[in-house]
């Protein structure tokens, strides 16, 4: 079972709520994840049941952080705002870090996010099936 996690900023909350709206069915049969208002706001939305955290500011981002470093999530669609200083940024650094040592594809805005989708639409995410076989026991 493929684990994705969900992430908007303020002013990008809409537009991934239209994205997940669009992709829904390939959403459907998947683990969602989310930080607490983003999740909101796509459960509201679709009929998707989605886990959520905490609000990012607050520590979500850490939480999902923590799923992928246990190797627990397959991708991340983060729609971060670029033009607006975020005040837990450090958070934001240490989760996107944290997609690059562990090889977890991350979308950080919709072009991306798109390609990543269609992608998983299509299969092309069976790679991580084997990660998964062969991911070390943690003790």
């Amino acid at each position: 079972m493929m684990n994705i996690a969900f992430i908007a900023h303020d002013r990008k909350k809409e537009d991934i709520v239209n994205f997940v709206i669009a992709y829904e069915h390939v959403f459907k049969d998947k683990k969602l994840y989310s930080t607490g208002t983003t999740g909101l706001r796509i459960m509201e939305n679709t009929n998707l049941t989605i886990h959520r955290f905490l609000s990012g500011p607050l520590g979500g981002d850490q939480q999902i952080g923590s799923l992928i470093a246990q190797n627990e999530m397959d991708l991340v669609i983060f729609l971060r705002d670029p033009l607006l200083a975020q005040p837990h940024e450090p958070d934001i650094t240490a989760l996107l870090r944290l997609c690059d040592v562990h090889g977890i594809p991350v979308a950080t805005n919709m072009a991306t996010a798109e390609i990543l989708v269609r992608a998983l639409d299509r299969g092309d995410f069976g790679w991580r099936e084997l990660v998964e076989l062969h991911k070390p026991e943690l003790s």
